[in-house]
């Protein structure tokens, strides 16, 4: 049955229990193709956080029409013209905070909904400095299942701030997890899982019909990277490939996933990825 984040408080988080991997695997994991862990991989990160309309910072709250110019100015700046096209424009702190006059704050703003997530623990000012570190804008005409691990993103987890949308989920099929979004709701979640963007009505199915008309959707998106002692306290430590193969993992880093359902494509020719003959690195990174 699928779970639905319910519209009620501020900051809320689901916990991913049981991920469904296609036999002949019963659990997920990710590799790297870093040479830091270039014979590691690490289980996903088993929650999703939303922080509705960042109201952990009430003072600092985002405004709607803070929203709609930051969702107008980004635009011009995407090629979004097919279903499920997918692109992103570099941004800054100081450029969200010209266009957008009335969110008198938005690293502190972003970084408070952040921090109420705990994925840092106690590590003081990590989120504001990975705010400032990168933001982007991203936009999409709906979103074909897919998941994001390369390079460094392994060791990332990304978070969204919706801009500008209507009537959309976001839809993680192999945890059976559909969330609801509204204008500046803010979302973290780990990207080595598959995720798309749906109409509530299509059953979690990314359907091109459904978003043929309509405006695209629009975020403000970055990556909180994490160090390997932060994965290990948030319950993901990277291990040996060796212990993963022995847990009987799919390998998220070479999966490929149907756009529409999510489902898993040839999943039996995946056997061998858990394997240390199998892994490999990205030497353009050493």
């Amino acid at each position: 049955m699928p779970r639905r984040i319910p519209d009620t408080a501020a900051h809320q988080t689901v916990r991913l229990e049981r991920l469904q991997a296609p036999p002949p695997f019963r659990s997920f994991a990710v590799r790297s193709d870093e040479a830091r862990h270039a014979m590691q991989a690490r289980a996903p990160y088993d929650r999703v956080h939303l922080v509705r309309h960042c109201h952990v910072d009430p003072v600092n709250r985002v405004d709607p029409e803070s929203l709609r110019r930051l969702a107008v100015a980004a635009l011009p700046r995407m090629t979004l013209e097919c279903f499920a096209d997918v692109d992103c424009a570099p941004t800054s702190l100081s450029e969200i905070a010209a266009i957008a006059p009335d969110w008198p704050d938005p690293a502190g703003a972003l970084a408070t909904a952040l921090e109420s997530t705990g994925v840092f623990g106690d590590e003081t000012g990590a989120c504001r400095r990975s705010v400032e570190a990168r933001v982007d804008f991203l936009g999409c005409r709906g979103a074909g299942f897919h998941n994001d691990v390369a390079d460094h993103w392994s060791r990332c987890l990304f978070w969204l701030l919706a801009l500008d949308l209507e009537d959309v989920e976001f839809v993680m099929p192999h945890a059976g997890l559909r969330v609801r979004l509204a204008c500046g709701d803010l979302l973290v979640f780990d990207p080595a899982l598959a995720h798309g963007l749906c109409r509530p009505r299509d059953g979690g199915k990314a359907l091109e019909a459904s978003f043929a008309a309509g405006d695209p959707q629009v975020f403000l998106t970055g990556e909180l990277l994490l160090d390997d002692v932060r994965w290990a306290a948030l319950g993901a430590p990277w291990l040996a490939v060796e212990e993963h193969e022995r847990r009987g993992a799919l390998d998220l880093l070479v999966a490929e996933f149907d756009d529409r359902s999510g489902a898993i494509k040839r999943p039996h020719a995946l056997r061998d990825g858990m394997k240390r003959s199998t892994c490999h690195v990205d030497e353009s990174a050493l």
